[in-house]
């Protein structure tokens, strides 16, 4: 999704400046226009690669006012609606889109972990039984499938018992 917005977005600045560029090429010959004036629009709209710099500072920058204000009151009127066209279709549109994109592959990715760390805490949940069964199993010496207290503190008896069972976070006070 990055490539292919950064393509789309990068499409239409290339579109927007050679609109630009090509319109504005007959008031750099206009004598009505002030000198200083053409020498503004040439430095930033004279050819091609620097109309194409000046859209791209005007699109990430937010400082587009400084770009279209000469251009509205000096050249002509006609181009607030280029500016107004161009500013609420890339800056508003297609940045809230990329922007949700982006956001969208987020939280896929989060929900992904969550459900990943779901798994992982159940499996642990399982192993934990499957180590106590295997204990009680032990413990149950008579086979009858139940443990007597006198099998119980039989086989809490043992150390290594108590120490595997400190380990598996039981107490073994709970016992007594």
């Amino acid at each position: 999704a990055l490539f292919w917005s950064i393509f789309l977005l990068t499409i239409v600045m290339l579109m927007a400046s050679l609109f630009l560029c090509q319109s504005l090429s007959s008031a750099l010959a206009d004598e009505a226009i002030a000198w200083e004036t053409r020498v503004w629009i040439f430095e930033r709209y004279g050819t091609s690669s620097r109309a194409f710099y000046t859209v791209f500072e005007f699109t990430f920058s937010g400082g587009w006012p400084n770009y279209a204000r000469k251009l509205v009151e000096e050249v002509s009127p006609a181009y607030a609606l280029f500016f107004f066209c161009f500013i609420i279709s890339v800056n508003f549109a297609m940045f809230k889109i990329v922007s949700a994109l982006f956001l969208r592959d987020t939280l896929a990715v989060a929900n992904s972990n969550a459900e990943l760390a779901v798994q992982e805490k159940t499996k642990q949940k399982e192993h934990y039984a499957s180590k106590l069964m295997d204990f009680f199993q032990a413990a149950d010496t008579s086979n009858d499938g139940c443990l007597s207290l006198a099998e119980l503190d039989t086989i809490l008896a043992n150390e290594k018992v108590r120490t595997w069972l400190s380990i598996m976070e039981v107490d073994v006070h709970d016992t007594e």
